[in-house]
């Protein structure tokens, strides 16, 4: 089995901004991360990174946060769009 996309969502904002999420559900679990998804979630504008999740092989489930990279702990594929969206509010300041 190949990776298989679950997930593809692109939006342009009207502000300059765009939110693009991809899931992939992988034939078998990455040892780093202990799931089998593989997900990259982006906000930005203007080729600025504002928020960032992704699993990078080597690097295991992280977010980026204004230049910051921080560990993320992958619950659930609701949970991490749920926390991601969440992060884009704060960065919109909504």
């Amino acid at each position: 089995m190949k990776a298989q996309e679950i997930l593809h969502i692109k939006e342009c904002l009207q502000d300059g901004g765009i939110i693009e999420m991809v899931i992939w559900k992988l034939p078998e679990t990455r040892d780093e991360s202990g799931h089998n998804l593989k997900y990259r979630l982006y906000y930005g504008r203007a080729g600025e990174r504002l928020v960032g999740y992704d699993n990078e092989r080597g690097k295991g489930d992280h977010r980026h946060i204004a230049g910051r990279e921080q560990p993320y702990h992958f619950v659930s594929v609701r949970q991490l769009v749920a926390d991601f969206l969440t992060d884009v509010r704060d960065a919109r300041g909504e």
